[in-house]
């Protein structure tokens, strides 16, 4: 039986730093809490579950340990300038946060974390395009109500929902319908802010059409109590929210 076209993409949804990487952070435990409430996507596998078959690809480890959403080279990772390219060594508001691995250990985090989610992400799209001739990446992530210090867009207002696209790979057709969903269900929507870009696997990055990405943002402000960083009271209505939208984006040949 063929998989699924459609590949749920949820790579900040995890808090967890095995011990053995934990050493090498030099925030105290109450510090280090703070910047996981902070730069996690909390919950986001629980919001993005439509009923639809799709294929699920769920980083296991908090971005805090590699961050799988990051260019490998530094050179051309923009957010390497503020110590936070594929492994963080500064915090959201820029102190320090763990000790710069050296290249031995660098290269093992990366083998341990990176690399392997990477495949798995290029395999499902493999997988959708030998079955079906295309696949859909939807790209699912969360952000801050009130912009943190590291980002780069820090505009007074956010909307609820932030649309990330490529140039190559998110289809206008697709950028439209899932614009058109979320104003219909009465969210306010912006493009590529304060978030831009989407997840392409790099083996189909800008190489093949057949792969089309769309980055779905929502504020944590809808869903998320922001003194205890637990689930508030509008989770179970965005989730409501979300499920038909996110089916509609599923079986959308658009």
């Amino acid at each position: 039986m063929a998989g699924p076209r459609t590949i749920l993409h949820i790579p900040h949804d995890s808090r967890i730093i095995p011990p053995d990487v934990r050493v090498a952070f030099v925030l105290s435990e109450s510090a280090l809490r703070a910047e996981l409430d902070a730069m996690t996507d909390a919950f986001t596998a629980e919001l993005f579950d439509p009923p639809e078959p799709v294929m699920r690809c769920i980083y296991p480890v908090s971005r805090l340990v590699v961050d799988p959403e990051r260019f490998v080279d530094d050179t051309v990772e923009p957010m390497a300038r503020r110590g936070m390219g594929v492994i963080y060594t500064r915090t959201s508001e820029g102190a320090p946060l763990r000790v710069a691995p050296d290249p031995a250990t660098r290269a093992a985090l990366l083998a341990r974390f990176y690399w392997p989610h990477h495949a798995a992400l290029t395999a499902a799209t493999d997988g959708a395009l030998v079955a079906h001739g295309r696949c859909r990446i939807l790209d699912c992530h969360s952000f801050a109500a009130v912009a943190l210090p590291y980002e780069l867009d820090q505009a007074p207002t956010r909307p609820d929902i932030c649309l990330g696209t490529d140039p190559f790979h998110t289809p206008p057709a697709l950028y439209e319908r899932a614009d058109a969903l979320f104003r219909a269900a009465g969210f306010t929507v912006a493009r590529d802010r304060p978030f831009a870009g989407t997840m392409v696997p790099s083996s189909h990055y800008r190489k093949t059409r057949a792969v089309e990405s769309l980055m779905i943002e929502v504020n944590r402000g809808l869903y998320l109590d922001s003194t205890t960083g637990a689930r508030g009271s509008g989770f179970d209505a965005l989730r409501q929210a979300l499920t038909p939208i996110l089916s509609a984006l599923v079986r959308t040949d658009t």
